[in-house]
């Protein structure tokens, strides 16, 4: 798409203060202590999404909005389902899109009460679960089946944070996203977290999502950090959580699509 010179001008100066906020360490500062006080009150259990309960920050589901509306993805890819507001979220917007577009929500475990919502909602038609674990090599060549054939795969990673559990996500889906298109990679913020605030969970600080992506970025060239992403937003679960497609599967470097 063609952009006037107005909206150039306007996309330069929205880079460079997006730019400025992430090196002003006072305004990042701020915004790690409110993310940390909204943890302690589960802030993200407070939204709906179409009246299901989505369980993610607003800021984040603006810019997963942003890459769908850019990337114009042919399948959105997420493991954990819950309750299933976020498979309801991607399916309104690729609803919007039109065509034949289709999400995969993959958990160790549907339940029923969720499993029955979900499939009783108006978006469904859009929407396949699988039940099993994201990385039971079974589970994940029926993803490979689903998405077969898709030119555009988007990647949304929210199930078990542990770092062996999402290391091993990362280098099974990456091998779906296309050149241009992202991984997104939620909670990584548990690392900037203070210790303890998961509590009976298997990840904390050291064993959690950014650590897995920070081991991830060294074995892989075909990703790079979208910063700038982070930097935009100031809040959000995902720092160091999106990741973008920059080579082929060899890992030489192509041309991305779209307007991202």
């Amino acid at each position: 798409m063609t952009l006037s010179s107005q909206e150039q001008t306007f996309q330069e100066e929205n880079r460079q203060d997006i730019v400025a906020m992430g090196a002003d360490q006072e305004f990042r500062a701020l915004s790690d202590a409110w993310m940390t006080e909204s943890v302690r009150h589960r802030y993200s259990y407070h939204f709906r999404w179409m009246g299901r309960p989505i369980i993610q920050y607003p800021q984040d589901m603006i810019a997963l909005q942003e890459l769908i509306w850019d990337l114009q993805p042919d399948c959105v890819v997420e493991t954990g389902v819950a309750h299933g507001g976020s498979l309801i979220f991607y399916a309104s917007l690729l609803e919007l899109l039109g065509g034949d577009r289709q999400v995969l929500g993959i958990d160790i475990e549907i339940r029923p009460h969720n499993r029955t919502a979900i499939e009783a909602h108006p978006m469904f038609r859009r929407i396949s679960l699988l039940e099993g674990s994201s990385i039971d090599p079974t589970v994940f060549a029926q993803v490979q089946s689903f998405v077969k054939g898709k030119q555009r795969v988007l990647v949304v990673l929210d199930s078990n944070h542990a770092h062996d559990h999402v290391l091993e996500e990362l280098r099974l889906y990456s091998q779906l996203v296309q050149p241009g298109s992202y991984v997104v990679v939620l909670d990584t913020v548990v690392e900037d977290l203070p210790a303890g605030m998961t509590q009976n969970r298997p990840w904390d600080k050291g064993s959690n999502p950014k650590t897995a992506v920070w081991e991830f970025l060294r074995e892989s060239q075909r990703f790079e950090l979208d910063t700038a992403m982070a930097h935009k937003l100031m809040i959000t679960t995902a720092p160091d959580g999106f990741l973008k497609c920059v080579g082929d599967a060899q890992g030489g470097s192509m041309e991305p699509f779209g307007g991202v």
